[in-house]
Parts: structure tokens; C-alpha cells; sequence
């Protein structure tokens, strides 16, 4: 089995190419419509990587991030950033937060799976 990777946006558009990339690549991927419930799925479940959006309803992903984080056992999980956001305070306050990186929607697949690939390695 691949590596789990949990996806976090509030668009089931974005959700859905994240499955299809991510599976399509060999990783095992659960989806969050928010934050809340991807702390709801975080835990019951392990992860090995986590791809989440900044702007969402109920929790957004740097209260997302803070709250993975604060888990000592996902101290090192890999978090990506998905976001329309690029300003540099924007990446500063995710990096505080614990993020490992940030990719600017829109994305092409291509450019996901190096980062994921990079961070996650199959």
C-alpha cells in the first residue's frame, strides 16, 4: 500500500483532481471538506502527508496547521500548502505555523507530484 495523504478543501473540484493525481501516482488519499473535519479524521487515522487549503469555513489551514502540529507524533509530517494566496506574508505566516510548502492554485498536476514526490517519497 502507498503512502496516506490527507487532502483539506473546501472545493470538491479541487478535491477530486488532488484524488485523481495522487492516486493516480500510487499514494492512498482521504479527503476534508475543512479543517474540523480533517482534525475529526486526524484522529482516528495515521497520515504520512498532509495537503491542505488556507482559506476554508469552521477552520482554516494555518489553525489546521497549528493544530496538527501541537500532535508530537505529526511533528514531521510533511504539510503542503494549496492555496490562491502567494503574498510573502501569506507563505511567512504559514511557514510559522509549521507548513513545509505552498503551491499556488492553479496547479498543474505535474507540479504537485514533484513537491508531494520531493517531501512524501513513495
Amino acid at each position: 500500500m502507498g503512502k496516506r495523504v490527507m487532502t483539506v478543501d473546501d472545493s470538491a473540484t479541487v478535491r477530486q483532481v488532488l484524488h485523481m493525481t495522487l492516486e493516480g501516482a500510487g499514494y492512498e488519499v482521504v479527503q476534508a471538506v475543512d479543517g474540523e473535519d480533517a482534525l475529526g479524521k486526524l484522529s482516528k487515522e495515521s497520515f504520512d502527508m498532509l495537503v491542505t487549503d488556507l482559506n476554508m469555513p469552521k477552520l482554516d489551514g494555518i489553525g489546521l496547521i497549528k493544530v496538527v502540529r501541537q500532535n508530537p507524533g505529526n511533528r514531521f509530517m510533511p504539510i503542503i500548502m494549496l492555496t490562491t494566496e502567494s503574498q510573502p506574508e501569506k507563505k511567512q505566516e504559514g511557514k510559522a505555523a509549521g507548513a513545509s510548502g505552498w503551491i499556488v492554485k492553479p496547479f498543474k498536476p505535474e507540479q504537485l507530484l514533484a513537491v508531494v514526490r520531493m517531501v512524501c517519497p513513495l
